[in-house]
């Protein structure tokens, strides 16, 4: 059974160009609102980044300190524990 289309040869009916007609002006000005909030949002957000300048971020003055060392463990054996009980055993 064949589909019923509003398409013939990949162009649109009579019927479909005329059922689209009355979203066209709606769909433009749709398109156009939501075009235009992005680009006043990315317009907005370069504006505010562009401006801040870091002044009040404070500077050290002088080198960078070193990291200090970490500590190591102590050097036990294989197995230091071998032997013990375990915390709160009795």
């Amino acid at each position: 059974m064949p589909q019923s289309t509003y398409y013939k040869n990949a162009k649109m009916t009579p019927a479909l160009e005329r059922a689209r007609k009355a979203y066209l002006i709606p769909n433009v000005l749709t398109g156009l609102g939501i075009f235009s909030f992005a680009i006043g949002v990315y317009a907005y957000t370069i504006k505010a980044v562009a401006q801040d300048e870091f002044e009040d971020v404070p500077i050290p003055d002088g080198p960078t300190p070193t990291p200090m060392s970490t500590p190591h463990a102590p050097h036990g054996g294989m197995n230091s524990s071998a032997g013990r009980t375990s915390v709160g055993a009795t």
